[in-house]
């Protein structure tokens, strides 16, 4: 017989909208047999590490026309996780097998061949990189960064590129492949700590703390008296419209995520929509799952510059399954310095 063991969750309990508080979700905890259904082609991992991401937030609302369908009530919440092969039904995926991909926010999941796989891949374990930086720097957020600088900015060595939000999970790897890339980078944050890290930590040519600017126009063309070549977009808002005026004529602006959209329900317009049309600007939104076949690349041209130290990441981790929903919410008070990430185990 199988061991049956205690596996705690965090649920969602309703569907939300506005910013998520710890309220909006729950512990609650079921009993598990540590073994995957005979005939089921499904694999019972456990999780040892979660990643926080601003997107899943759009899951916790009754929004079904999306990319990405919701959350379900009373249901575990679902994110990237790195996880350990306990027992398996899949002949692809073999106990102590190392996988990356959506798990859930929970010490157990069992996961089926009709979930959707195209994300989900094995790790193989390499003591120079940390397994937890399959969820960030070798993530979804890694690859984000990636894709939205080399697939829709291209920039050329000499630009100019803007970077907000550039201490989290995907700016800080954006400024930095920019930078290894030959362009003049500036990014904001929400703290001086934060723009001390782009600085002095991450190599950024300049930083700033937007809260601490009552004009944000002025503020880009102090930073960038002869404009931006290049926006990566990680808030929207009033930041996306003071670039916008400070973009130069054929700029690229890649819209990457709009974390400073506190209401879905009633979103505030962009004004400065205008400066499209006279400066040529291409702006495009993307995922970064229409890029899946730039992983393979993607892995080998990070691991390799992070390995001769020409890219350094930051994590800001969180100890235990109950902290999740705290550093979740923590997301969009800019409370995390570098990736959040939840360890609920070591191995």
């Amino acid at each position: 017989m199988a061991g049956v063991v205690e596996n705690r969750q965090v649920v969602l309990k309703e569907y939300i909208d506005g910013i998520p508080k710890e309220s909006d979700m729950e512990m609650k905890s079921e009993k598990v047999a540590l073994k995957a259904p005979k005939g089921s082609g499904a694999f019972l991992v456990k999780n040892l590490y979660l990643s926080c991401d601003p997107y899943m937030r759009g899951r916790m609302r009754n929004f079904h026309a999306s990319y990405i369908p919701p959350f379900v009530p009373g249901q575990p919440i679902e994110g990237f996780g790195v996880a350990k092969v306990v027992d398996s039904d899949n002949p692809d995926f073999k106990p102590g097998d190392y996988i990356s991909g959506l798990t859930g926010w929970e010490d157990y999941t069992l996961i089926y061949n009709n979930t959707s796989l195209s994300q989900l891949r094995k790790i193989q374990p390499d003591d120079c990189i940390p397994l937890s930086y399959h969820v960030g720097l070798l993530g979804m957020p890694g690859f984000t960064a990636y894709v939205g600088l080399y697939e829709i900015c291209s920039p050329k060595k000499g630009e100019y590129v803007f970077v907000s939000a550039a201490s989290g999970a995907v700016g800080q790897l954006v400024g930095q492949l920019a930078k290894l890339h030959g362009c003049y980078v500036v990014g904001s944050s929400g703290s001086s700590q934060k723009v001390d890290l782009l600085k002095n930590h991450f190599g950024f040519d300049d930083a700033f703390n937007y809260k601490e600017e009552a004009d944000l126009d002025a503020a880009l063309k102090r930073y960038f008296p002869q404009g931006i070549d290049v926006y990566f977009d990680n808030v929207g808002g009033d930041m996306l419209d003071a670039a916008l005026l400070n973009m130069r004529v054929h700029g690229q602006i890649a819209v990457c995520g709009m974390v400073s959209l506190h209401s879905f329900s009633d979103p505030k317009g962009i004004h400065n929509l205008h400066s499209l049309i006279p400066k040529r600007i291409k702006m495009q939104g993307f995922l970064q799952s229409d890029y899946l076949n730039k992983f393979p690349e993607f892995l080998e041209h990070v691991s390799e510059r992070y390995k001769q130290q020409n890219i350094v990441y930051i994590e800001d981790m969180n100890e235990g399954l109950e902290t999740a929903p705290a550093a979740f919410v923590g997301l969009f008070s800019g409370r995390n310095i570098g990736k959040q990430v939840i360890c609920v185990a070591r191995d």
